[in-house]
């Protein structure tokens, strides 16, 4: 028999928030910033990972594009981000957010930086199992018409792993002010693209910006979101449309400093039937890995067995990838359930 922890852990999972750059470990970041001369506030992980709030944050969010400057670099971190994060938490299917422009500025052009992400990544689904897809994010402090670029990049660079449009960071305002971005997102769609945009993330956000990703720029998912519930004709859109969240909660514990506990704004969102799937987002800088998520951020929110398993579901089912591989996974997945359910102890699931 198994633990309730463990369960969560051995769930298969999926992970539709994960920031490429984020998923390099504390050692290389530091290892690559010294062979590059970046100089960092510190190299005790301890406190470089000690953020006071979003903005704080995205500081070190930009230092870790900084490090990365060579193919090699970009395919190692792709191929051992894998690997860690199926240990930590049997991830099997991974989307990540990837920002061209962060690298320009050092004469890297949009192939350079692609490429060598999509050859790790494809070197780990061979030796690992664990399928991917890439979502080019949009820096929205660079602006309205960088994104229009960005765009413009992806269908000049068309790569079948380059399925979908985001946006992160925050606008030079520090808002999100995501229909700041209505036009990059149009010409996304008319190629093909899907998409989903970073909104509602924390108490300096607005609910409203979660209504105009869905209605103004037509977001197929979202990111984060939490803010969705203080506007009950929001959350009912985003049910009506059948919108996935792709929550993480860990993080919201540096950004917000919200507690996880049972009122949390995510438990909120999943007991208002919104789907909800679980992710990292930065998993280097929040001191978290997939199977955390799991074990310490939907457990101490008092999710069940049978929610956790549909969160799980409910990963597939707003990712990117395409209909036969969603098909897979859904029957490896509900496979991997039964056999985790057998021997689950039942004291145990709402410790």
């Amino acid at each position: 028999m198994i633990s309730y922890v463990d369960y969560l852990r051995l769930l298969p999972k999926t992970e539709l928030h994960c920031h490429f750059a984020s998923t390099m470990s504390a050692e290389l970041f530091i290892e690559l910033a010294a062979k590059y001369g970046v100089e960092l506030p510190t190299t005790d992980p301890e406190e470089l990972f000690d953020f006071a709030d979003l903005v704080d944050f995205l500081v070190a969010f930009r230092y870790a594009h900084d490090v990365l400057r060579e193919p090699s670099d970009f395919e190692r971190v792709a191929y051992d981000g894998v690997a860690a994060a199926v240990a930590e938490g049997n991830l099997r299917y991974r989307e990540y957010y990837v920002n061209p422009q962060y690298f320009a500025d050092r004469g890297l052009s949009y192939p350079d930086v692609i490429d060598p992400i999509i050859a790790g990544l494809a070197r780990a689904e061979r030796d690992f199992g664990v399928g991917f897809r890439v979502v080019v994010a949009i820096n929205r402090r660079a602006g309205a018409a960088e994104a229009v670029s960005l765009v413009r990049e992806m269908i000049a660079h068309p790569r079948p792993e380059v399925v979908g449009l985001g946006q992160d960071d925050l606008t030079p305002e520090n808002t999100e002010d995501p229909g700041r971005f209505v036009e990059a997102y149009a010409l996304a769609r008319e190629h093909g693209f899907l998409l989903t945009a970073h909104v509602g993330e924390t108490d300096h956000a607005i609910p409203d910006a979660v209504r105009v990703a869905i209605e103004e720029l037509g977001c197929d998912r979202l990111d984060h979101g939490y803010r969705i519930v203080d506007d009950p004709a929001i959350v009912e859109l985003a049910r009506e449309r059948g919108i996935g969240f792709a929550a993480t909660p860990l993080s919201t514990t540096i950004c917000s400093g919200w507690q996880i506990d049972a009122a949390h704004r995510i438990r909120r969102m999943i007991d208002a039937g919104l789907a909800v799937n679980v992710s990292t987002d930065d998993a280097m800088f929040f001191r978290t890995d997939i199977g955390r998520e799991y074990t310490d951020g939907l457990r101490l929110m008092g999710v069940s067995a049978d929610e956790a398993k549909q969160i799980s579901l409910n990963g597939i089912d707003a990712s990117f990838c395409d209909d036969e591989q969603k098909a897979r996974l859904r029957a490896e997945f509900r496979a991997a359930f039964a056999a985790l359910d057998a021997v689950l102890e039942p004291v145990t699931e709402s410790a």
